[in-house]
């Protein structure tokens, strides 16, 4: 496979009140080894009360290819996805949560479809398994995976292309692929916001599985998923008969 030495692939993190396990994704991300990608590295620090920024700015004193922006107040995760994108200068954008749930090791299989021009998006699905309720291997959060279920067929009953995990927190894609999208979410909504205009463009998804250790609101978890969820659900059918 042949890239060009231009090839840049652009990570942005956002981020907020995530002091515990921002440097370890950091640290994951830049003893990742892209062959023939250079990779920028954008935090994004959504007006967060704790250390996040100062351990962000340690990095930077170690890795000249990571960049820290600070924005006050807390704005939501879609308006501070949105400036790293602003910010960013790969042809290829990949959203990294800022938590331990996903583990960067699976960045070079999801880019790889992108790099070999097979698909102008992926998304790492974690859904395309069975719901576990009893035992050793039960399914982490089953409220949220039925959850998330469901607005994944929804996604798939309203724009016509099968999608297992919309609300996937790894998503890549291709600047090329986003150009000319009005985004107008700020918070979670922005998850089914990019997926329904994505899909309106006629850009096909491609999913991969990840494998992803899920962490409880005691760990910080901030998807509130009765609320989000309905709102998510607004999202899909409004955007599906307006721009």
């Amino acid at each position: 496979m042949k890239l060009s030495k231009d090839m840049r692939l652009s990570i942005i993190i956002p981020a907020y009140n995530e002091e515990k396990t921002i440097g370890i994704v950091l640290d994951k991300l830049k003893q990742l080894e892209l062959v023939g990608v250079e990779k920028e590295i954008i935090v994004v620090d959504d007006g967060s009360k704790d250390k996040t920024s100062s351990v962000v700015k340690e990095r930077q004193k170690l890795d000249k290819n990571l960049q820290l922006i600070s924005q006050k107040p807390n704005q939501g995760k879609g308006v501070a996805v949105l400036t790293g994108i602003d910010r960013a200068s790969g042809e290829i954008l990949l959203i990294q949560d800022a938590d331990l749930e996903y583990n960067p090791e699976d960045i070079p299989r999801l880019i790889k479809p992108i790099l070999d021009k097979k698909a102008q998006v992926v998304y790492g699905t974690r859904l395309r398994t069975k719901i576990k309720l009893f035992g050793k291997d039960k399914t982490p959060l089953p409220f949220h995976f039925v959850g998330n279920k469901f607005l994944s067929l929804t996604t798939t009953i309203l724009y016509g292309e099968t999608i297992s995990d919309m609300e996937t927190g790894y998503k890549v894609f291709t600047r090329k692929s986003i150009e000319g999208i009005d985004f107008k979410s700020h918070a979670f909504d922005f998850e089914p916001e990019i997926t329904a205009k994505i899909l309106k463009k006629g850009i096909k998804i491609l999913e991969l599985d990840i494998k992803i250790i899920p962490r409880g609101y005691d760990e910080g978890k901030k998807i509130r998923p009765i609320k989000d969820g309905l709102i998510a659900l607004w999202t899909l059918i409004k955007y599906r008969f307006v721009s």
